[in-house]
């Protein structure tokens, strides 16, 4: 299984296998990384752009190269919910409450060439079970009824603000 830097574990064995797309990818089928950041890395910014700055991986034709491959592949999980067991933010306006859901990092760079950034959004819960190493991200599971309680506490507290009673049901209290 993936380790982080401090060997915790990351609870799969493939990250790649949870990605939907990269970042960079456009609607379109280009890289916008070779469109928007051509000086960074001006040889792979030729090379896209002899392509019509087609993305290699999402071809028309098939994919050239598998996410793996792409020097400045990035996924982040847009979803606001725990990919392990379905547990759905509920953040409260001008709070500092802690956030129920936290990014969750599945590759780590082995090296200075291999900076490819794979995160998705785990609940404080389910977090703290991966990175005790004895949980893994594919578990079927259920949200821990602490952080039902805690959602349903944030979920109660935003019903409570959108409530609404005219001066007149106020004032008419007896």
């Amino acid at each position: 299984m993936e380790k982080t830097p401090a060997g915790s574990s990351v609870g799969v064995e493939d990250p790649y296998a949870f990605v939907e797309r990269c970042d960079h990818l456009t609607d379109d089928g280009r890289c916008r990384y070779a469109l928007e950041h051509d000086r960074h890395d001006p040889a792979f910014a030729r090379e896209r752009r002899a392509d019509d700055f087609a993305c290699p991986v999402v071809t028309d034709a098939g994919p050239d190269w598998d996410w793996a491959d792409c020097p400045h592949f990035r996924a982040r999980n847009r979803s606001r919910e725990c990919v392990r067991c379905g547990l759905d933010e509920r953040r409260q306006a001008h709070s500092d409450e802690r956030p129920l859901l936290e990014e969750h990092h599945l590759s780590y760079a082995d090296d200075e060439h291999t900076s490819h950034e794979i995160t998705v959004f785990l609940c404080r819960w389910c977090h703290a079970k991966i990175h005790e190493s004895w949980a893994r991200i594919d578990d079927d599971a259920s949200p821990d009824t602490e952080a039902l309680a805690v959602r349903e506490g944030r979920r109660s507290r935003e019903h409570a603000e959108l409530d609404f009673s005219s001066a007149a049901e106020r004032r008419d209290d007896g």
